[in-house]
């Protein structure tokens, strides 16, 4: 890729009007970061600028020494030529589209977006340009998502008939994000609600931007007590560990997009499949592309032959990026 604002690098995208990359690997002096996943927020670079929200939970993932600035949605700020603001993803809490102008030119870089509303994070802002970098992650159509209030109604109705039987409900989602969305959907009455460090380590953060949650019992390594009829969330990386084993006689759910495709619940070994998913499926995607009215789409990260032929028999300039530079979340 190469237009007047932006410029693909070993990095990642880069622009030179600015002197800063959007979401880059290895080490470089200034990264614009669009949210807190470690998909896209790397440790090792000098400088960090993010959305305001998107700070503290990028302070957990960085640590205290990561030199970070952040601004508010909407506000701009003056980088070298370019002139740089941040607007609602509506993928976490703190994901932000990166709006960069250039002499008169808008790209926007869309990070991870998601155009149907949750609970836990900011809405997503639709943002006009000239050129627009998309991902695609679920760039099919097979991918539509359910309303989200009909998952939160099924993982109630499934956690309330497994505590009927006394038995532990073990939900593993993404413990950024995905995670918060669980939880926030519980409905408390039904047992105690336990989730694993990695998913507590961003809590307070969420509950300090305003999202309400259910109050949650941080299940760390050593406690062997009886889970009966609770719900525990976990991060899908703990699946097959000592952490998971100790929870006996459990019932396994796992909440992504994934689930809405006919054998991933089965390759996973869990009991339930939830349909949820962060990231805009396909009439999402069209949605939000189409109403951009970019005159150039770059397509990164998921199905993006597909999804830039259909949007070229449309009349619309769309193109797969090179994305060797991504490694993606282990699940969305």
């Amino acid at each position: 890729m190469r237009c007047d604002v932006l410029e693909m690098r070993p990095e990642g995208i880069y622009c030179p009007g600015g002197d800063f990359f959007v979401d880059p690997r290895g080490s470089v002096p200034r990264a614009v970061i669009t949210h807190a996943h470690s998909d896209h927020a790397r440790s090792g670079h000098g400088h960090y600028l993010c959305a305001n929200s998107c700070k503290p939970l990028l302070r957990v993932r960085l640590g205290a020494s990561a030199s970070i600035e952040s601004i508010p949605y909407g506000d701009s700020i003056q980088i070298g030529d370019a002139r740089v603001s941040f607007h609602p993803a509506g993928h976490i809490l703190g994901s932000a589209q990166i709006r960069i102008e250039v002499k008169g030119e808008v790209w926007v870089v869309s990070g991870d977006y998601k155009p149907q509303a949750d609970r836990t994070c900011e809405a997503f802002e639709l943002v006009k340009c000239h050129g627009f970098i998309s991902e695609c992650t679920f760039g099919l159509p097979v991918y539509k998502w359910p309303e989200e209030e009909l998952i939160h109604q099924q993982v109630n109705q499934w956690w309330k008939a497994n505590a009927e039987d006394d038995r532990p409900s073990l939900i593993f989602a993404y413990s950024l994000g995905k995670a918060q969305r669980i939880l926030a959907g519980l409905e408390s009455g039904i047992g105690k609600i336990f989730a694993h460090s990695a998913v507590c380590s961003f809590l307070e953060h969420y509950k300090s931007a305003g999202v309400d949650l259910p109050s949650v019992i941080k299940l760390g390594d050593k406690e062997k007590e009886h889970f009966g009829g609770s719900m525990i969330v976990a991060p899908p990386a703990v699946e097959d560990s000592r952490w998971a084993q100790r929870i006996r006689n459990c019932r396994k759910g796992f909440a992504s997009g994934w689930m809405s495709i006919r054998g991933a619940r089965r390759r996973r070994n869990v009991d339930r499949g939830f349909v949820l998913s962060d990231h805009a499926d396909w009439p999402g995607l069209l949605e939000v592309i189409k109403g951009t009215e970019a005159e150039v789409v770059k397509l990164t990260h998921g199905n993006g032959d597909v999804l830039a032929r259909y949007l070229q028999e449309m009349g619309i300039n769309a193109s797969v990026l090179n994305e060797s530079f991504y490694v993606r979340e282990e699940e969305s």
